[in-house]
């Protein structure tokens, strides 16, 4: 269906249980938190309620994770990136994940036995700047490469982690090939959060990495939500936050519909195919949601979202736009959320679907109603300060 360049595709779930969730069962979940919270920087995340925004919607609650305060980074990032590298580090040594707390790996005992490596990965910003930050703290080397058009606030955030950062003439999937050609002439580790043929196992602990999200989430919130709202690029973050809940809900999982820039919509794209086959997306995949400017699905994650999502959603950049303005802009008794293009993509849509009536379609497909409960996350703060406030200040990308 399409609606002032809104596009979506919905399915039923699967009846048959893909294999891969058993990666991303609670008991997984809390084993990865433990890891996270062995990192004096960590602290979960505020769940917000926006109560008086719901109310303004005409929906029961609206809640937000606000990952903007996550390891003072600014981003979910680097949970992923923090939890393959340790997980790397001890699959080398033939250790327990359980056995390697960060005081442990930052130990002599580790760093003599383990040595020090360079890991190497692609980013738009806020993943190589937890993989910078991650190998930084571990006493390990970072090479980061990031598509043309990234933010210099991004890179400069990399680079004062001490990691060797450039950026290149390349989109983002050109450079993750880039990146990886890179790691196997020097025997680099590449980090990545997009799968492809032998290379799984460094995206699924990335994957699993972010599930200390979704586990706080869903021990913070005070009700169960009736609809979760991810935003996707390649759908790792995604498929990780579907794979928890479809498992701790089971058949009673909150309607869970994924969120993508209609320049870099792959996962879309692949959903309203149905053929069986991933479906990439070419060109300069240009959208202000650079988070989310990804034209190749990672297969692990489309194995989670393909079987257990209910619905694809391709949305304007100013679906983005309206979401910063309004998250920025709170009404009187909710809290400010101060969410970058990529964070404020799924608040965005959710409040243009229920305040646009051009979009009535849309909003009867997704059964938003009067006894919604809605889950959104908010994946990133102000990672380029100056679009930022370009975006809410100016009030750039207004409504097409």
């Amino acid at each position: 269906m399409e609606q002032t360049k809104f596009k979506w595709s919905l399915r039923e779930r699967s009846q048959e249980k893909t294999a891969v969730l058993e990666y991303f069962t609670e008991q997984q979940a809390r084993r990865v938190q433990r890891f996270h919270s062995s990192f004096p920087e960590y602290q979960p995340t505020p769940l917000r309620a926006l109560n008086e925004l719901a109310r303004q919607l005409g929906i029961k609650n609206l809640f937000v994770k606000d990952e903007a305060y996550r390891f003072g980074l600014n981003a979910f990032k680097v949970l992923g990136g923090s939890f393959a590298i340790g997980s790397y580090i001890a699959d080398e040594l033939q250790e327990d994940i359980d056995k390697l707390p960060y005081s442990r790996l930052i130990s002599d005992e580790i760093r003599k036995c383990f040595g020090t490596r360079t890991f190497i990965t692609t980013t738009d910003g806020n993943h190589g700047r937890g993989v910078a930050w991650t190998a930084n703290r571990l006493g390990q080397r970072a090479v980061v490469y990031m598509p043309q058009g990234s933010a210099a606030e991004r890179l400069a955030n990399i680079r004062a982690e001490g990691a060797v950062a450039e950026l290149t003439e390349m989109n983002y999937d050109e450079t993750v090939r880039y990146t990886s050609n890179l790691a196997q002439k020097n025997g680099w580790i590449i980090v990545q959060d997009t799968a492809w043929e032998d290379y799984t196992q460094i995206p699924l602990w990335i994957m699993q990495g972010y599930m200390t999200m979704a586990l706080e989430a869903y021990e913070q919130m005070p009700v169960k939500p009736t609809h979760i709202f991810l935003q996707a690029g390649v759908g790792s973050m995604a498929g990780a936050v579907q794979g928890f809940f479809a498992n701790v809900y089971g058949s009673a999982c909150p309607l869970t519909f994924v969120v993508e820039p209609d320049k870099a919509d792959c996962l879309y794209q692949t959903a309203a195919a149905n053929d069986g086959q991933l479906h990439n997306v070419t060109g300069s995949l240009d959208t202000i949601m650079a988070g989310l400017a990804c034209g190749e699905p990672n297969s692990i994650a489309w194995e989670i979202l393909g079987h257990c999502s209910d619905g694809f959603i391709s949305c304007p950049d100013y679906t983005a736009a309206q979401g910063m303005r309004i998250l920025g802009n709170p009404l009187a008794g909710d809290r400010q959320i101060v969410a970058g293009e990529s964070g404020a993509a799924t608040v965005g849509l959710v409040t243009e679907v229920l305040r646009d009536q051009r979009l009535e379609e849309l909003k009867q497909a997704l059964l938003l109603d009067e006894n919604s409960v809605v889950l959104c996350f908010n994946t990133e703060g102000a990672t380029d300060k100056a679009n930022y406030r370009r975006i809410v200040w100016d009030g750039a990308w207004g409504q097409e």
